[in-house]
């Protein structure tokens, strides 16, 4: 293993993005429960997804395949800034006094300062190549949406996007990248669609939530049979194409002498980047590969605490329930989470697979609140130099507390998911922080 010093950190870059993305459907020791339809309670098949998602993506879904090969065109966008680099967080543990060894992998290298363009590119890909003309979406704190709309402009797609009202009001600067690469934004709820209309007649001093959004756009799309919906987080599909962010790191770690990492701890929303990282991380050891056990942590917002203190349920991922039933750990459709600044966690739901993984015991789960995981955020700012977006302040935040409590050993490999920068999040830091 590497040894414990200062002179050991910077980039950890392996030479290559991977070429296939991962699905852990085909190591877990259990099935999944399948997506059911709504109507019939039956397992939702192709047929009745296919007003809603592109046929390639449907089937990506539905698949039990270990690996799906990355499409040429998407790999090729992927090179602008993968593989991301995984960082030694040496400042920081200098910081902390601990003699454990931190990395963090970071995602706020992409064009759009997150991880949402692992997915986005590849969802409008698949899109253009089905011959769709526009592609509808939800967006939390925005970086899914203009993610969503740097790669419809790739691929000449229109995108409209619905926005969760309270980021809709308080960060502007995601809208204006939205419009920025030509994409129409709007609060939700809306009036321009009957379930945002009927939202707004029922909760009509609503902030909004994930959910709210969720049913407007997949509304729009369902009605124009030149306009498919993509999803930023939760579904399988958005899990695979996140895989290489864990891929990347296991590759990585290897190449740092370090094996695996120990403990892993991501943020915890839908689900998308902590699914991504850990998740391959977590099949590797399913499947009897790896150099030694990972401790997976998932860490979520203590107002929307969907593992820590939801239901294992069939729910459905919108609030006008309109979507597939999935079972997820879930606070109902009807929750609407305070307006916290991590706008990217606040969904009612955590993603299926992440949801199994947690339910079989293979990963852990906890909460905490927004003024602890802003203030873990300007402490990691003031050490490594990067100031994280609210949403990875929670995977800061629980790995500090770890490192902090001494629970630690030495040598140990911690790692963390930074799930984007928060350059543009700057007045929340104001807001919560006051300094």
């Amino acid at each position: 293993m590497a040894e414990s010093n200062l002179e050991v950190q910077g980039y950890i870059v392996p030479s290559e993005v991977p070429t296939h993305w991962y699905n852990i459907m085909a190591d877990f020791p259990e099935p999944m429960a399948p997506l059911l339809n709504p109507a019939t309670k039956e397992p939702a098949t192709k047929e009745d997804m296919a007003p809603i998602f592109a046929s390639h993506l449907i089937d990506q879904e539905l698949s039990t395949e270990r690996y799906l090969e990355i499409p040429e065109p998407v790999r090729e966008i992927y090179s602008q800034w993968r593989p991301s680099p995984l960082i030694r967080a040496a400042r920081l543990e200098k910081m902390l006094g601990t003699k454990a060894r931190v990395y963090y992998k970071y995602e706020g290298v992409s064009p759009t300062g997150s991880h949402k363009p692992n997915s986005s590119v590849a969802q409008a890909y698949y899109n253009k190549l089905e011959g769709m003309d526009k592609v509808t979406t939800e967006t939390g704190a925005g970086q899914w949406g203009a993610s969503l709309a740097m790669a419809c402009a790739m691929f000449d797609l229109g995108c409209e996007v619905y926005q969760v009202r309270a980021s809709f009001e308080s960060k502007p600067y995601r809208r204006m990248q939205m419009h920025t690469y030509g994409a129409d934004c709007y609060a939700s709820p809306s009036d321009r669609t009957e379930s945002g209309r009927a939202m707004r007649e029922q909760f009509p001093d609503t902030s909004g939530s994930l959910g709210m959004a969720i049913s407007e756009a997949v509304e729009v799309a369902v009605k124009n049979p030149k306009a498919h919906y993509a999803l930023g987080s939760v579904l399988n599909q958005v899990l695979i194409h996140q895989s290489v962010i864990g891929l990347e790191a296991m590759a990585q770690l290897e190449a740092a002498g370090e094996g695996t990492a120990d403990v892993v701890f991501g943020c915890a929303g839908g689900g998308s980047n902590l699914g991504g990282l850990a998740l391959p991380f977590m099949g590797r050891e399913l499947r009897g590969e790896a150099p030694r056990h990972t401790r997976i942590v998932a860490v979520e917002p203590k107002s929307c605490p969907s593992m820590t203190e939801g239901e294992f349920r069939y729910d459905f991922g919108d609030t006008a329930q309109t979507t597939p039933l999935m079972k997820m750990y879930t606070l109902g459709t009807d929750f609407v989470p305070d307006p916290i600044h991590a706008g990217g966690l606040r969904y009612h739901g955590m993603a299926p697979m992440v949801s199994h993984a947690y339910h079989l015991g293979l990963m852990e789960a906890i909460s905490r609140p927004q003024d602890q995981t802003f203030a873990a955020g300007r402490e990691f700012a003031r050490a490594e130099g990067i100031i994280p977006a609210p949403e990875s302040c929670h995977a800061i935040c629980g790995a500090m507390d770890y490192l902090k409590s001494g629970e630690a050993k030495d040598g140990e490999v911690v790692l963390i998911g930074i799930s984007g920068n928060g350059v543009l999040d700057l007045p929340s830091y104001d807001a919560v922080l006051g300094d």
